[in-house]
């Protein structure tokens, strides 16, 4: 028997709805997809946060080349790496954000 009330208008035998409905029962009882949709939360302060720290380790590095000051240099070789991490971060989270909102 074929069954028609479903929003796509695409008739399932009732071996194929049962196949789904076990699927669909597997998805729901797995925690993982609900996990990444509680993560992806946005984070509008990483944006400015990125900018700053980029604004800073470049003005730390012409002031490090100009004076040559030891202190100045360990302030760069220790917000550097930060910046970039916060960076690879931010730009990372809209090619994954992407992905999976696809069909």
């Amino acid at each position: 028997m074929e069954s028609r009330n479903n929003p796509d208008d695409v008739a399932l035998s009732s071996q194929e709805r049962l196949a789904l409905w076990r699927i669909e029962a597997e998805l729901r009882q797995d925690g993982r997809p609900a996990r990444r949709m509680r993560h992806s939360v946005a984070r509008p302060w990483l944006p400015p946060l990125v900018a700053a720290l980029t604004c800073a380790s470049l003005l730390l590095l012409v002031v490090g080349v100009l004076t040559s000051d030891s202190a100045v240099l360990w302030c760069l070789a220790a917000l550097w790496p930060i910046t970039l991490l916060l960076t690879f971060r931010m730009l990372h989270r809209p090619a994954g954000a992407a992905d999976r909102t696809r069909p």
